[in-house]
């Protein structure tokens, strides 16, 4: 992998058309907005204040490796300190009201995908630790498929468990099977890990759990469950398109089979079968009681809890009567192995959610909150919505995902609120969905698959691929615009 402070230097020049439109946004005059405070401080010291703390907080989260500091500090302070500055200029009106009713109405938007988030990893987590992930990367590897047959399954089985889970879990899961696999050939393991990230970032696209923006878009209600799936075709052709050409740069040779042996944990397969049902509790919430999606996700973390009280009490009696089975079969391996089993905690699977990914996911939903508040969004807004055509404003947003994290700039759609077609909304949740697949560092998938295959996939090595995944990307808008012309 490249020097830390090469890395961040990619890093901050593939930030930079960020940091350019937000201070483009001075250039246009103010506009009325309905997601607007009734004070418009756009073009006020406050205003340009707070768009400069903004800036600079995401200039430190841009040098996350070169400091080593979490990506979640400066944008937490930053939406502190824009809020304070808001609710001051409010006070000084005499409307101190208004600053605080927008404040909790934009920590509820955050509130309830915490929630839904926080219970979606816990569940990842609690199948990992029963080693689901596990055993499905020990079945692969025992496989002994051709280095081809390796690309395409774990290729598709990105695409398909993303759509479920989080992609940078998937991505990570196919990234070690293939680390295992073709050890020592980093030619075709960066080839993988480039399609890998491709196929999780689009498996992630037509579902609404497969990633944040497609969450975010649904619990908006500006696109109802069922009509993500309308997204699957164009989610196909993104993956498939740059798929087809790298198949051809894979040497189709035999990898040397691996045995390598899991057995899943008492109440894996349980589990599985709990989240799946939390998952259609979440669902007939929303679209039968129009209830927010989360309030059936942490039903369903009750039963995980109830399921996890079980299995502690019960451990006792399973490990007696596993003990006698593999006394009487002499299997002292296994046996062994008892020794260390350890009860289920719940709460030891929640405290491993990525929390700094959650507090930096609430740094940035604060901070465009505030910078909407003061009427900078319905600058963008009346710039995109106002003189473009919506496809193309949603085109540009899916390649500005590829240098920006796609949770703001989704953040950011939602905020603005523009008249689109339901059509328009689907395609401007697969593009920044899917635009973020154009860089290695555009997505979660690719930033930890850089840790992962240190010195293997890097920055480069993903971007000799771009033109194939440019390619794909383009395919499936226009593949959208054809089979869902009806939705236009």
């Amino acid at each position: 992998m490249k020097p830390p402070n090469v890395l961040a230097t990619r890093h901050y020049a593939s930030r930079v058309a960020w940091l350019l439109l937000a201070c483009s946004l001075f250039i246009f005059p103010s506009l009325s907005y309905a997601a607007a405070g009734p004070l418009d401080l756009t073009l006020t010291l406050t205003g340009i204040s707070s768009v400069v703390i903004f800036v600079l907080a995401y200039a430190l989260v841009m040098t996350e490796e070169l400091l080593h500091m979490r990506k979640s500090k400066p944008v937490l302070v930053a939406a502190g300190l824009i809020w304070a500055l808001v609710a001051w200029v409010y006070v000084q009106a005499g409307m101190p009201e208004e600053a605080e009713t927008a404040f909790r109405e934009t920590l509820l938007e955050y509130a309830e995908l915490l929630l839904f988030l926080l219970v979606a990893m816990t569940y990842i987590n609690a199948m990992e630790e029963r080693r689901v992930f596990d055993a499905l990367r020990s079945w692969l590897v025992r496989k002994g498929f051709s280095y081809r047959s390796l690309f395409w399954i774990t290729g598709v089985m990105a695409f398909g468990i993303s759509s479920i889970a989080n992609n940078m879990t998937t991505a990570m899961l196919m990234c070690a099977v293939v680390l295992k696999v073709a050890e020592g050939d980093d030619k075709f393991i960066g080839l993988c890990c480039v399609n890998v990230v491709v196929a999780s970032n689009a498996g992630g696209a037509f579902s609404p759990f497969g990633d944040i923006t497609t969450l975010m878009v649904w619990q908006a209600g500006q696109v109802p469950f069922e009509g993500f799936f309308a997204l699957l075709v164009p989610a196909i052709v993104n993956f498939m398109v740059p798929a087809v050409i790298m198949n051809f740069f894979i040497a189709n040779r035999q990898p040397a089979a691996l045995q390598e042996n899991v057995w899943l944990k008492r109440g894996a397969r349980r589990i599985i079968v709990l989240f799946l049902i939390t998952v259609a509790i979440s669902v007939l919430c929303h679209s039968i009681l129009y209830l927010p999606p989360a309030m059936g996700m942490m039903f369903g973390l009750g039963l995980l809890q109830f399921f996890g009280y079980y299995l502690r009490r019960s451990l006792p009696r399973s490990l007696e009567r596993k003990r006698e089975r593999y006394s009487r079969r002499g299997d002292w391996k296994k046996l062994e192995q008892l020794g260390s089993v350890v009860p289920f905690d719940i709460f030891s699977r929640i405290a491993r959610s990525e929390w700094d990914t959650l507090l930096f996911f609430y740094g940035v939903v604060m901070c465009v909150g505030g910078l909407g508040f003061m009427g900078y969004l319905s600058l963008l807004s009346e710039t995109l919505y106002g003189n473009w055509n919506p496809v193309w404003a949603n085109v540009v947003l899916g390649l500005i995902s590829a240098v920006v994290d796609n949770i703001p700039v989704m953040f950011a759609v939602l905020s603005m609120a523009p008249d689109m077609s339901e059509g328009n909304w689907l395609l401007v949740t697969l593009t920044a969905g899917v635009g973020g697949s154009l860089l290695s560092m555009g997505s979660a998938a690719g930033v930890a698959l850089m840790g992962q295959a240190r010195g293997i996939y890097t920055f480069a090595v993903h971007l000799r691929w771009v033109p194939a995944i440019l390619l794909g990307y383009i395919g499936s808008i226009f593949t959208h615009l054809w089979i869902n012309a009806s939705m236009f």
